[in-house]
């Protein structure tokens, strides 16, 4: 006796189907996180615009924006098409705003009402929107769009139904500037720890930034500061290819080097004075080394000040003076036991009738890491300052300029006390 086969229903095969494609639209978004933008577009684009515009709904706004940017027009506008209308104009909306600020990072507003509706009628809405997205807050805004409060759950819970939203709303609801840096946004929310924000312009809601995404693009911005303080561009990531990588980092490795080139132009104007005096060469990493850390650790202080909004108007002198007191400490501290590491190395490597005096060239290392320690602790609070007021990222390759800083400082103080008083 034979069997025929049982096909499964039409609905089976569509749950299974809807299931696979939801499967693979979670691996791409985890696997978007983990690329830059131009790696993300390539990524994306043997995927079908349906397919593409889940994921990007499912990615921080931030990477959206930026995937987007890296599309080509063609691509992009497929992708536009197959967005939800709400999603479409946010991410029109985000575009309008500038790397870095809080506009870059906003979802679609969901669960916006009228203020004269009543909690019953909000009710019922909310059964269908609940189905489309998550919604923590109700927003109740006037005719033209201006925010006038917040409806939290638990009022909707305990209100009678015929309450009128506008009765049981927050007024003057804490609200985010689309334009203010994100940075400046994190230092308003660090005691505020709401689910989600809205977003105003001028009054109007623009936009919501949900909570996990502020310490998401937290958590990617301070990851990327120990990069971009050696050159390394905050869109590389493990997975980028090494032709973009070797793009990203070649320029500022040539920087290094045309840096290098002034540190060594110091030790060639002492050429005369190594070459008399060999014993000098040895100490020359020892005392680059130690000034360059005692210079690192003020940077990395002052970058976290700046970031934390610690160094306001008035502070930078102060940083500053601390800086060089640190400095002016350590370098004795470390100063002397350098000096007697000279001391030793002169007695052991000088001839019978050597006229070089082990205490003096122990005195020289002490004053010249001493001196180099002071120089690097205010070049590390300083640097960072100035490439802000610049215009530029305070991060951005700023270890290649404290590097210089500190070996010309510690070579040239090295050698040129060192010509002083042995020739």
């Amino acid at each position: 006796m034979t069997t025929t086969p049982v096909s499964p229903p039409p609905s089976a095969v569509s749950v299974s189907s809807a299931a696979a494609e939801d499967a693979h639209v979670g691996e791409l978004s985890n696997r978007l996180l983990q690329l830059g933008p131009r790696e993300a577009a390539e990524l994306l684009r043997p995927e079908s615009a349906g397919v593409v515009a889940a994921v990007l709904k499912r990615t921080n706004p931030a990477v959206v924006q930026d995937v987007l940017g890296a599309m080509t027009q063609a691509q992009r506008a497929e992708v536009f098409t197959q967005a939800p209308a709400l999603l479409r104009q946010q991410w029109e909306t985000n575009e309008r705003y500038a790397e870095g600020t809080v506009g870059r990072l906003m979802d679609p507003p969901t669960g916006v009402f009228a203020p004269d509706l009543t909690v019953a009628e909000a009710i019922e809405r909310l059964r269908e929107l609940v189905k489309q997205a998550f919604i923590t807050y109700l927003y109740v805004v006037d005719a033209d769009g201006r925010l006038m409060g917040v409806v939290v759950m638990r009022e909707m819970l305990l209100s009678p139904a015929d309450a009128r939203l506008r009765d049981i709303m927050i007024r003057q609801p804490f609200a985010l500037d689309p334009a203010m840096p994100f940075m400046d946004a994190m230092k308003q929310v660090l005691t505020r720890h709401y689910p989600v924000y809205p977003v105003c312009a001028e009054g109007k809601l623009v936009g919501v930034v949900r909570g996990q995404t502020l310490f998401e693009q937290q958590a990617i911005e301070i990851s990327a500061q120990a990069g971009a303080m050696v050159g390394v561009d905050r869109e590389e990531r493990l997975a980028t290819p090494w032709p973009r990588s070797l793009k990203f980092r070649h320029p500022w490795l040539q920087l290094n080097l045309l840096t290098a080139f002034v540190a060594a132009a110091v030790v060639g104007v002492f050429q005369g004075t190594i070459e008399q005096i060999a014993v000098l060469a040895v100490f020359l990493p020892v005392l680059a080394g130690q000034s360059g850390n005692t210079g690192c650790q003020a940077l990395a202080v002052t970058l976290r000040a700046m970031t934390l909004g610690e160094m306001k108007a008035g502070m930078v002198p102060r940083a500053v003076f601390k800086e060089a007191l640190l400095g002016l400490f350590n370098g004795m501290l470390v100063g002397i036991t350098a000096g007697l590491g000279m001391y030793v190395a002169v007695r052991m490597q000088a001839a019978p009738d050597s006229t070089l005096s082990p205490v003096l060239m122990g005195v020289i290392v002490f004053l010249a890491m001493t001196g180099a320690c002071v120089a690097s602790g205010i070049s590390g609070a300083l640097v960072p300052v100035v490439l802000k007021r610049m215009g530029a990222d305070p991060a951005t390759a700023s270890s290649i300029f404290l590097t210089t800083a500190t070996d010309v400082a510690s070579m040239g103080l090295f050698l040129g006390l060192a010509t002083l008083l042995l020739l």
